[in-house]
């Protein structure tokens, strides 16, 4: 007799290999389980098991090999942002576990078992008759065997559909003819040369809380397609390499949805009877069915045009509800600063009449780049001074720059299956990479892109490099402007990085130099904790910040990334085994010891670089904003009663959002009423503003203060909070609160419970 374990489920984003490991392994080193935890994960299978025993208990890692991420390459050898890591809690015995939901588990796909389709289809007519309760679509379906004459079943994917009728030619085909299932519509028998294949279907969006496919946002119809979201819509060859052109037909009450988008040109669209309208829309390009989009609501728009290179002129329009409009300005401004840049730096000219943006604020991703019809997480679309923070800003200019240029590098040539993600998305961000540091400063955009490299970037094989006939000992300055994605071990001392950090003419290097010292430090540091020894700090490690903090020479965004220490996740990295619970304790020490050596020059920073002109979105005064709040943080860690009446000050003073929050973080880190009074007081002020919200529990979510969890839990009950948002899930179930290790260490498990619970509601609702 067989019988499985009922398996309570936690789901976190993974954003690494060895610092999810190390992570849990710290974590789970701190208490006792009754029986074996099992992960699963979608990773590559040359990661297949990690062993650890703690507590008599040992960890396997196993799983399939999935892509989607912003990487430079992707290959099995490489961290993927779109992992989730999936743990499966022994609890009580239950049934053994049923075929059918085997069927729905993740299944390993090889690149070696890719196989052309044998179908191709030329070009397909969607219809949307959308309703309240349901919403029937019909397609038709141009169908051209690869091979003339090839008997080969057709195979359709389709998940979630309820089928009405299918046609061949006109024929309405008979149950006997077509074979059903829960992922897949089979015409075992189909013509052998080209026909017409006609299917009615029936969708539920109301009900759909995937957000894959066609769903309903906030009383909108919106659809998410990538990777394979299409099925959920009709059946298809959802994959990436069957292409055809797409007519898209929206009929719905006009009352009820004024605005009816669909990729390409807008062809005709008019009224019908019943109070019901329709438009027609016509992409002239192939495209694969990932990039199909659609979008049904009350929306307004900002409208502008740009003209392109060769004098063609382009309408743009960027879609939110009607409150929203005023907040799309440097959206706007970012597109049309993304389409010149393209046209300036690579030649490359948009293609169609009409460019549109859709911003929603129940969407899984960030971004994505739908044929001539974007649609966007809200975040990344509303911008004001008042609202949003200066990385809110760079962030919107990021995303609208790569989700454009993926016109070309994405859509007109697009991946043949998905193992080619990096043909898309590696060159996609590296234009983005590009058109960032061309619009800011380059050497401040490359540190965060190579810190966000390292955090996805698996450990590759060693390499050692002998240099010989060197008459003296040299100093090297290696990887300038990290020439090369690597990790690098050198013999150089500290004296030697002590140096570089001072005089290295490349800024990168020179930043780089300081982030060795502090990792070093750090590590250090870790041991003497682990051993119970005292811990004291070189002082020419702070001198060497002292410098760098009060060199007017410098970049004052480079000062503020060059004074920065590593994140608590970076050194656990490093680790062979981490401790959360250390790792935190030196990171705070290091950070204290420093805001009180430099106190007085904190202070003058801070105070040198107030500034109470009106908000602009501009190097220079990002620059400026980002050393004077790095400098309160620092400042505030103290906990000191002047310096938290500085931060209130600069919080009661601000005239942006970006110092506003700045000045909020910095109280945040210290307990007590002063915390209290003024989250309630952001709270109250902005409770009408729903990123700004996102933004207030964020703050509290990854806050160290002892208690937090407790608090997290309460969050869980606020009214402003539903787990049914992405956004707002993500944030109180961010991965980070895993390596929140600020009070005592048993209480891990209490964070691991709070997943747990947030995984079954979401499940159950």
């Amino acid at each position: 007799m067989r019988v499985s374990v009922e398996m309570a489920r936690l789901v976190v984003p993974w954003k690494g290999s060895s610092l999810v490991k190390n992570g849990f392994l710290g974590v789970l080193s701190s208490f006792h389980l009754q029986h074996p935890l099992r992960f699963s994960t979608l990773s590559s299978p040359r990661n297949s098991y990690f062993t650890n025993n703690h507590d008599n208990c040992n960890l396997n890692i196993k799983g399939s090999y999935w892509c989607r991420g912003l990487l430079p390459s992707c290959s099995p050898s490489l961290k993927l942002s779109g992992k989730r890591f999936t743990s499966l809690v022994a609890t009580q015995p239950v049934p053994a576990q049923s075929e059918e939901s085997k069927m729905d588990m993740p299944r390993e796909i090889f690149l070696k078992d890719y196989k052309m389709s044998d179908y191709l289809f030329d070009t397909v007519d969607l219809r949307f008759d959308l309703g309240e309760d349901k919403t029937i679509v019909s397609s038709k379906i141009a169908v051209l065997p690869r091979v003339e004459g090839a008997l080969c079943p057709l195979v359709l994917h389709g998940s979630d559909l309820k089928l009405l009728s299918i046609k061949v030619d006109g024929k309405e085909l008979k149950k006997e003819d077509f074979h059903l299932d829960h992922h897949h519509l089979t015409l075992p028998s189909p013509p052998a040369s080209a026909f017409i294949l006609e299917i009615v279907t029936e969708i539920y969006p109301q009900k759909n809380t995937s957000l894959e496919g066609l769903y309903k946002s906030s009383g909108n119809f919106c659809t998410q397609c990538e990777a394979e979201g299409f099925r959920k819509i009709t059946f298809y060859q959802d994959r990436p390499d069957v292409m055809a052109r797409y007519t898209c037909r929206i009929v719905a009450d006009k009352t009820l949805y004024p605005v009816l988008l669909s990729n390409g040109n807008l062809i005709e669209q008019g009224d019908l009877e019943g109070g019901k309208h329709y438009a027609l829309w016509e992409d002239p390009f192939k495209k694969p069915s990932y990039l199909f989009a659609l979008v049904a609501g009350q929306l307004e728009s900002r409208d502008d045009k740009f003209v392109t290179h060769s004098g063609r002129e382009v309408k743009l329009r960027i879609w939110t509800p009607s409150e929203d409009v005023p907040k799309t300005g440097h959206a706007m401004y970012s597109l049309k600063a993304a389409m010149k840049w393209d046209e300036d730096v690579f030649g490359l000219e948009y293609d169609l009449d009409l460019f549109n943006i859709v911003a929603v604020p129940d969407f899984n991703m960030g971004a994505m780049e739908n044929k001539s019809l974007n649609i966007f997480n809200s975040k990344l679309v509303l911008a004001s001074p008042e609202t949003a923070t200066d990385g809110d800003y760079a962030a919107i200019l990021g995303v609208i720059g790569h989700e454009y240029f993926h016109n070309w590098t994405g859509n007109r040539v697009t991946c043949r299956d998905w193992f080619q993600l990096s043909l898309k998305e590696g060159l996609t961000v590296f234009r983005d990479q590009e058109f960032s540091s061309d619009m800011g400063s380059r050497t401040v955009k490359r540190i965060a892109d190579v810190s966000r490299l390292r955090n996805y970037q698996f450990p590759q094989k060693e390499e050692e490099f002998v240099f010989a006939n060197i008459p003296e000992r040299p100093i090297p300055s290696l990887l300038r402007d990290y020439s090369a994605p690597i990790r690098l071990d050198s013999d150089l001392t500290d004296s030697d990085l002590f140096f570089l950090l001072a005089h290295d003419s490349d800024e990168f290097n020179r930043w780089e130099a300081g982030q060795v010292l502090a990792r070093k430090l750090m590590l250090s540091l870790v041991a003497d904790f682990q051993q119970n020894k005292s811990l004291s700090l070189n002082p020419k490690f702070v001198e060497g910040i002292r410098r760098i903090l009060c060199n007017t020479s410098l970049d004052k965004e480079f000062i503020a990334k060059a004074i920065t220490l590593p994140g608590e996740g970076e050194i656990m990295d490093m680790m062979t085994v981490a401790d959360p619970d250390a790792v935190h304790a030196v990171r705070v020490f290091i950070k204290k010891q420093i805001s009180l050596n430099l106190k007085e020059d904190l202070l003058a920073t801070v105070i040198n670089n107030r500034s109470s002109e009106t908000y602009v979105f501009d190097h220079h005064n990002m620059a400026q904003r980002a050393l004077k709040n790095t400098s309160l943080a620092y400042l505030a860690s103290l906990d000191d009663p002047e310096l938290t009446e500085l931060a209130l000050h600069e919080y009661k003073s601000a005239t942006n959002m970006t110092d506003q929050f700045a000045a909020l973080a910095a109280i945040a880190q210290n307990a007590g009423q002063v915390r209290d009074d003024v989250l309630s007081d952001f709270y109250t002020k902005w409770q009408h503003d729903f990123l700004v919200v996102n933004k207030w529990f964020a703050l509290q979510a990854m806050s160290d203060i002892p208690g937090n969890v407790i608090n997290v839990q309460k969050l869980l009950s606020h009214p402003a909070f539903d787990l049914r948002n992405p956004n707002k899930a993500g944030i109180l179930t961010n991965w980070r609160i895993l390596w929140l290790t600020c009070e005592f260490p048993c209480k891990r498990w209490v964070r691991l419970q709070i997943f747990g619970r947030t995984s079954v509601t979401v499940g159950q609702d």
